[in-house]
């Protein structure tokens, strides 16, 4: 089954072939552009991504998590195995030089994905954008996708959900994960995560469209090279990182 023919049995893509429309919740529609339209008259795909400079990401700051869990009201519980977190600082350490690197994981966000692949239901799918969501109202809780995902990106709702953000639906007994602040992208803005680390000074983190050539992203990935974690499944995660 194709990507497309799968997103129409289910429901998502509606009206103009250009747009991708996905509703969470009563009142809560996800609209996308699938296309932009270039100065010579073409389309294209849009494929959104973060482009993240490891480098430039410092070991005691904690800006990017701490804004995904102020954007998505993300409540701790003192049970650590429980507790929401859709980004989260790892540090890897070269065993030969002993030079250790800080940096966030996030959903990837993958061309490929197999918490996609193995969903039952269709609750995981991925926008024409490369956008990765959950449809709450379709996860079964099989927690198939959280198995999946090589990056450990996807969390299970163990608790009641309160004082719930209108634009971010959520519910206890559902997969969820790092949206990309689709919300705030389909507003034209940035994430909350890449405008937290421009506000430090770091800037770290980078948005923007990977499939755009002229775009800053694209550009510094021409320029400089990015690398894929686990490149070897080769899922094509739309988060690139630099001087890893």
């Amino acid at each position: 089954m194709t990507e497309t023919s799968d997103a129409s049995r289910r429901g998502f893509l509606a009206g103009a072939a250009a747009f991708t429309l996905v509703t969470l919740a009563p009142g809560v529609t996800l609209r996308v552009a699938a296309q932009e339209t270039t100065p010579a008259g073409k389309t294209r795909a849009v494929r959104w991504g973060i482009l993240i400079d490891a480098g430039a990401c410092s070991p005691d700051c904690n800006a990017c998590v701490d804004a995904c869990a102020t954007e998505f009201g993300l409540a701790r519980h003192d049970r650590p195995q429980s507790d929401p977190q859709w980004i989260r600082k790892v540090t890897v350490t070269d065993p030969d030089s002993g030079n250790s690197k800080s940096f966030p994981v996030m959903c990837q966000h993958c061309e490929h994905p197999p918490c996609v692949d193995v969903c039952p239901t269709g609750a995981s799918f991925k926008r024409a954008d490369g956008i990765v969501l959950v449809d709450r109202h379709i996860c079964i809780g099989c927690r198939y996708c959280i198995m999946a995902c090589p990056y450990e990106a996807r969390n299970f709702v163990h608790e009641d959900i309160v004082d719930q953000k209108p634009y971010a639906p959520r519910g206890k007994g559902t997969a969820e994960a790092c949206t990309m602040c689709v919300h705030r992208v389909d507003e034209g803005r940035t994430p909350a995560c890449v405008d937290a680390c421009a506000g430090t000074g770091h800037k770290a983190m980078l948005f923007g469209d990977l499939n755009d050539p002229d775009s800053e992203i694209s550009k510094r990935v021409a320029t400089f090279g990015a690398t894929r974690l686990r490149a070897d499944l080769r899922t094509n995660p739309g988060v690139r990182y630099q001087g890893l």
